[in-house]
């Protein structure tokens, strides 16, 4: 099994020496198989399973009706239990294979409940000739019609089957594109973000998002944008087209209250938030701390309680302002990308209006928690410069954080705990928790 989400044959050797990959979905590890060649590419192939002629002991039947035709679940053919030591394997190969790190312990390994652990679900919605809602088709932009995700939870089910009762009466406007639905920690309140097109009349979307508001109660507030025009030399810039009901969600955890707009990064596994809270923060204390793509300042504020200053960085305009609300008293909150930050270490400027950084110390600790595409190298050269003793690396990705460490172990750290955090059950998504000390 390889990381995202295919099981690895070969084709019979000839001779050019040994035969050549084939990647097949929805397979497991040691099955034989029947299978058919749907692609063939110089160094490698594609196939699907025809049938399965002899199944691994840990295949189960899938728990959703769509599996293998949506693309958002890769693994729910396999135990639970199974699925986990797939991920497992799969991180330890990859630290062995690219930053040559052959771990001397064993990767602690944190599980979900494998159903209904999801806080944030985005469907794409299409209108017209007919309504449909649901999420791409396995390897494909094509629409799949889905009704019901059991992933989700089950507040964010029933505004589906909402989404869809209102889609079916006709009441959804030409020009919505997306929504997304953001649920608080105890799956009591909704936040919907729904994403339109620049054709979308803001007074349809409007009546709309009031019925929809009104329609489930726990729908807390309704926000609308409308996509930004190509030319728009504010990139990424949107528009805000419709407000209903709150702007915002609070999400309670153990360690604090956070506020959550629609836009914000935040972790989307709802059941295990304050374990990988624990993970990054417990035992850490200090003079200064840094957390570095903060987000909506998730670590921030559960450093801030050990730590006598804490300096948050995000680049993204909406997520860093809810990490200036978000923030202790002992915190401070930059905008800017961690790359300006971190070139601008002792003294600079960085971002709109000039502001003045300064980072009064090296810092005790470093967390990074980057999106896929991981630090880079320059990140990683600029974060080893640094020179804070210890550095803790959240990663969704074990390509990209394996080539990050290459730099970080060769500017002398070491890795002392990996930490497995099924923060996305039922598919290949991993994310990880590496303990750095120099």
């Amino acid at each position: 099994m390889i990381y995202g989400g295919d099981g690895l044959a070969r084709l019979p050797a000839d001779d050019r020496g040994r035969g050549k990959a084939v990647f097949v979905p929805f397979v497991l590890a040691a099955e034989k198989i029947e299978a058919s060649l749907t692609e063939q590419k110089p160094g490698f192939a594609r196939a699907t399973a025809d049938s399965i002629l002899e199944p691994s002991p840990h295949r189960i039947q899938p728990g959703c009706q769509y599996f293998t035709r949506c693309g958002g679940c890769h693994y729910q053919h396999a135990s639970y239990e199974h699925q986990l030591e797939i991920k497992k394997e799969i991180l330890r190969e990859s630290l062995r294979r690219t930053a040559k790190l052959d771990l001397p312990f064993d990767i602690k390994v944190h599980p979900s409940p494998p159903w209904n652990y999801r806080n944030r679900s985005r469907l794409q919605v299409q209108v017209s000739p007919a309504f449909t809602a649901g999420y791409f088709k396995l390897a494909s932009h094509e629409l799949l019609a889905v009704e019901e995700c059991p992933i989700s939870s089950p507040l964010i089910n029933r505004a589906i089957a909402c989404l869809w009762q209102s889609g079916r009466a006709g009441k959804v406007p030409e020009g919505v594109r997306e929504v997304e639905f953001f649920a608080n920690a105890d799956d009591t309140q909704l936040l919907v973000d729904v994403a339109c097109a620049g054709e979308a009349r803001r007074s349809a979307v409007r009546v709309w998002a009031e019925e929809l508001h009104a329609a489930l109660p726990e729908i807390a507030g309704v926000v609308a944008f409308r996509e930004a025009n190509p030319g728009d030399r504010k990139a990424g810039a949107k528009e805000i087209l419709v407000a209903v009901g709150a702007a915002h969600l609070t999400y309670q955890t153990q360690r604090a209250a956070y506020r959550v707009s629609p836009g914000s990064f935040f972790q989307t596994n709802r059941h295990l938030t304050d374990e990988l809270v624990k993970i990054v923060t417990e035992g850490q204390s200090g003079q200064l701390a840094l957390d570095l793509y903060a987000g909506a300042g998730l670590f921030s504020t559960a450093l801030a309680s050990d730590f006598h200053h804490v300096v948050s960085v995000e680049s993204s305009q909406t997520s860093s302002a809810d990490l200036s609300y978000n923030r202790s008293s002992n915190g401070e909150a930059v905008q800017a990308t961690t790359e300006q930050y971190l070139a601008r270490e002792n003294t600079g400027r960085v971002g709109k209006g000039a502001v003045l950084l300064h980072i009064p110390n090296k810092p005790d600790l470093a967390v990074v928690d980057p999106p896929r595409s991981g630090l880079g190298e320059r990140v990683a050269r600029l974060l080893s410069t640094l020179g804070a003793p210890r550095v803790i690396y959240v990663s969704c990705d074990p390509a990209t954080l394996a080539r990050d460490l290459v730099p970080l172990l060769a500017a002398g750290y070491r890795v002392e705990q990996v930490h497995l955090v099924d923060l996305f059950p039922q598919t290949y998504h991993l994310e990880s928790v590496v303990h750095l000390v120099r």
